[in-house]
């Protein structure tokens, strides 16, 4: 996420294009949306960044977006309101992709966007973003849900930015 500290990144018409934001967003990273819990408490966990009404979970170098058991997973409050329980991959009493249903719960109680960013190499996570997507039951809120490349944002990224995540991730610009 440190790549949106670069001063030419957040000032590019194409990247507030992509993410969907206005010229003077403030980024906030390591946002707390405090979602709704069930009996009037609120979760404590982080989204990577939110820029005016979009949260952003990235990423990039980690393997998946973690499983939580059950009863981690129904203590909050809008659940069932935003899923389709029985659409929701589970495997051994534990939710895959925690970190997506926490997001899509906390752009629900914060009406804002939610915005995955992943490799383009990683069909893997693509396919599970869009597994929780589907499980959505609300039109609206499903329209909010956005899925970007690191290949899609680098295409408008400084050169410097460019040569960073090829050196280091063997991330290039999209092609097409």
């Amino acid at each position: 996420m440190n790549i949106f500290c670069h001063p030419e990144v957040m000032t590019s018409p194409n990247v507030r294009a992509m993410l969907g934001v206005e010229s003077n967003g403030v980024l906030e990273f390591g946002f707390k949306p405090r979602t709704p819990l069930e009996r009037g408490r609120r979760d404590n966990t982080e989204i990577d960044m939110r820029v005016d009404n979009l949260l952003v979970e990235a990423k990039l170098t980690e393997s998946d977006f973690q499983s939580a058991r059950f009863d981690l997973i129904h203590r909050y409050r809008d659940l069932e309101r935003v899923f389709d329980l029985s659409e929701l991959s589970m495997r051994n009493d534990r939710y895959s992709g925690y970190q997506l249903i926490r997001g899509t719960l906390a752009a629900y109680a914060t009406d804002c966007s939610f915005c995955v960013f992943c490799d383009a190499r990683r069909p893997d996570l693509v396919e599970a973003w869009y597994g929780i997507m589907s499980a959505v039951c609300l039109f609206e809120l499903r329209c909010r849900l956005k899925l970007l490349t690191w290949q899609e944002l680098a295409t408008f990224l400084p050169e410097d930015l460019q040569q960073f995540l090829a050196a280091k991730y063997g991330i290039f610009p999209a092609i097409g």
